[in-house]
């Protein structure tokens, strides 16, 4: 069994709650910029004059009085110490708010994905016992009205686009600051701060208890290693939904460090948003970069540098291994950066806001191809790993110590290891008390001595680095009972333009197969050049060429694997997985149960005749 710790720091016995940043920044640094609003604002929050047309920066004064006249709202509305309140948004100035005066009076925010069915949300609004439920429009209220029979705890629902949250604040005009100083010096570390369902790719969403204290520690571990992002002056633009642990364990680090951020609320058009504001660093899942790569290869070929593209590709990578070695970038390869900074590097960096240099990624293994090309074109993606009930993070490469291909090392005052049978194990104070509701679960996650069940495999090499090589449930066995992990081996397929997603099949059966979906924008450049102007990926998805150019993705994934774990065969879908239908989740991982269901008469005929 491999073990590795990093030493703990000392945040103290006492661990006050989340809170109580807000109101220290607004006393020591009142009009530094904690948040920027976008354009446009058509609402005024209480003593605010309304401002049309423009951004909106809130500082760090201001910030503590939104908070403070919502929490007087939400008591004035009867909401206790340890009541749970769902909130169902995208991300938007609106979310932070209503979590930190939830905080502010010690009551329990519970996050609802605002792509969520009514069914999910009926079952998190009611597992939680939630008193009060805000929306952000009137078809998320909506479906609380159709559910509200089954939700007995259930007392009031605000709507955001509504004006509700204004209102709750007007009602709240009688309760004196008093009565909110006193509630939040109540709050310990050991409160649940929040109860967060996993979106989860199988089953019913467990709700994942966080307390003040797992979450101070986790983001204080961060800041403590990764100062180069996480400061005062750092700027970034939040895309990903605030609903996932990763992104809120980010807003609770600009809060903590007085940084600035600024909320998007769509991931369409974010390179936009990524230009106008131009933040230090950005956080994004795999998936971002991915399209990232694909839109600035495409970008080249439409305008027939296609050859360039792949020159810089090929010397990003190339510069960027030879960086981990002992005698770094040979001179031809420096002078070819340098030269190709020029000519390619450099608008990929203006492409993302121009001063962003680093990135934190995370929900899903980036791969090492994707790492080297980034960190070789001039923006180091620092790659971490960590669960839901980790708060969220565990491990994390920093700048000064990344090794692509891993996950990096873990936080202060993480112990991780790796049993007999690989799982990745882990314990500290980030680690969660227990799910909500649910006893047999919570032990079931835990290991006799106490250490957390991640579910994930891995190793530890010699310097401590964790490698993450696959989920435990996803793990496919062949009928010879070899073992293939399908993560490296799709996201290689997925290298190639014309790809989209893969994912392998093959569990209880002869050989490891694949279904593949096709990439839109790259579908379109395709069909135009071949001769087909008109037709969809369902039409030809059988065409001799289209099925040539998929399989030297697949042939160039299995050069780098032995023969059992080759795929043999692939199964191109007719259209593209998506979130609204059920087959990704918000962060964009494939939730492989709903495929394999979805399309088994797909995967039956690639194991037609066997």
């Amino acid at each position: 069994m491999q073990d590795v710790a990093v030493a703990p720091q000392d945040v103290g016995s006492v661990v006050p709650g989340l809170a109580e940043r807000v109101w220290i920044n607004a006393q020591e640094a009142p009009q530094v910029v904690q948040f920027v609003r976008p354009a446009p604002v058509h609402r005024a929050w209480p003593g605010r004059a309304p401002v049309q047309g423009g951004d909106v920066p809130v500082t760090c004064e201001q910030f503590r009085d939104d908070v403070l006249t919502l929490a007087r709202g939400f008591i004035a509305a009867g909401v206790g110490h340890g009541d749970r309140i769902a909130l169902m948004s995208r991300t938007r100035y609106e979310w932070t708010l209503v979590d930190y005066a939830l905080w502010a009076i010690g009551a329990v925010t519970v996050p609802v994905y605002e792509t969520a069915s009514r069914d999910q949300l009926e079952w998190i609004v009611a597992d939680a016992g939630a008193v009060g439920c805000v929306v952000e429009n009137a078809a998320h209220a909506e479906m609380l009205t159709d559910a509200r029979a089954g939700l007995p705890a259930l007392r009031e629902v605000w709507q955001i686009d509504d004006g509700d949250l204004i209102a709750l604040a007007g009602q709240g005009r009688d309760i004196d600051d008093a009565r909110v100083e006193t509630r939040r010096k109540q709050v310990t570390g050991g409160d649940v701060a929040t109860i967060v369902y996993t979106s989860g790719t199988t089953g019913r969403p467990k709700g994942c208890v966080l307390t003040h204290r797992n979450i101070y520690c986790d983001v204080t571990s961060a800041v403590t290693v990764l100062p180069q992002l996480l400061h005062s002056g750092a700027s970034t633009v939040l895309f990903l939904p605030l609903a996932h642990a990763f992104a809120r364990m980010i807003q609770v680090g600009m809060v903590q460090t007085r940084g600035t951020m600024v909320h998007s609320a769509e991931m369409v058009g974010v390179l936009e948003q990524l230009r106008r504001y131009r933040p230090t660093f950005i956080l994004a899942v795999p998936r971002v970069w991915e399209k990232v790569y694909t839109r600035a290869r495409q970008k080249a070929e439409d305008a027939h540098r296609g050859w360039l593209f792949a020159v810089a590709d090929w010397v990003a990578e190339r510069h960027s291994r030879a960086m981990d070695t002992a005698r770094g970038p040979n001179l031809v390869l420096r002078l070819a950066r340098q030269v190709l900074d020029l000519l390619a590097y450099r608008k990929l960096r203006a492409a993302l806001g121009g001063r962003c240099r680093m990135a934190i990624v995370g929900g899903a293994p980036l791969g090492e191809r994707l790492g080297h090309f980034f960190r070789g074109a001039g923006i180091t993606v620092l790659e971490g790993y960590g669960l839901t009930e980790t708060s969220p993070a565990l491990t994390t490469n920093r700048p000064e110590a990344q090794r692509i291909g891993t996950v990096g090392l873990p936080f202060p005052g993480v112990e991780i290891r790796i049993a007999d049978d690989g799982e990745i194990q882990a314990r500290g104070e980030v680690i969660f008390p227990g799910y909500w509701n649910n006893p047999d679960a919570t032990r079931a996650t835990f290991t006799s001595d106490g250490w957390l069940r991640t579910g994930d495999l891995g190793s530890v090499d010699a310097d401590g680095f964790l490698r993450v090589t696959g989920r435990t449930k996803e793990i496919i066995v062949t009928a010879a009972g070899k073992n293939v992990a399908p993560p490296p081996i799709e996201e290689a397929v997925r290298a190639h333009p014309l790809v989209s997603q893969c994912v392998l099949v093959g569990d209880g059966r002869p050989y490891v197969a694949a279904l593949v979906t096709i990439d839109e924008p790259a579908w379109q450049r395709w069909r135009t050049r071949h001769g087909h102007p008109d037709a969809s990926v369902a039409d030809l998805r059988d065409d001799a060429t289209l099925r040539r150019e998929i399989q030297t993705a697949v042939d160039r994934a299995n050069e780098a694997v032995s023969h059992p774990e080759q795929v043999k065969t692939f199964r191109i879908l007719p259209r593209d997985l998506t979130e609204a239908d059920g087959e990704l989740t918000p962060t964009l991982k494939v939730k492989r149960d709903v495929v394999a269901q979805r399309y088994a008469d797909d995967i039956e005929v690639l194991y037609r005749g066997h």
